[in-house]
């Protein structure tokens, strides 16, 4: 990382079960990590954005219902997000030395501290 001059980490839902290790070397050698999911920020990630889960459990409940109800599952259109979750946390920050924008931090769907 220090030899591609890493100036943050992006990481992928993918390797959820390995995030305690990415998070660890982010903070040693400072680095600002961002992921999808909002558990990512509570277990010490800089920021999260994106799908809000509860939102799409929500919404996937509805075609379950129109599939039980006789709909073929290849007639029901597919969908997208609509709604997105930021969330920021301000200990790590702090630990990273980082200023959060106040105009970012009004935006935040929640702001750890």
């Amino acid at each position: 990382m220090r030899d591609a001059r890493v100036g943050g980490i992006v990481v992928a839902l993918a390797v959820q079960p390995h995030w305690d290790q990415i998070l660890r070397l982010a903070r040693q050698r400072g680095l600002p990590t961002i992921s999808g999911p909002r558990e990512f920020v509570e277990a010490g990630g800089l920021v999260a954005y994106g799908a809000d889960y509860i939102d799409l459990y929500r919404r996937s409940a509805t075609y379950v219902d129109k599939i039980m109800k006789g709909a073929n599952p290849a007639d029901l259109p597919i969908e997208q997000p609509t709604k997105f979750d930021l969330v920021i946390n301000l200990k790590t920050a702090k630990a990273l030395d980082l200023t959060i924008p106040p105009s970012l931090l009004a935006r935040a769907d929640q702001v750890i501290e």
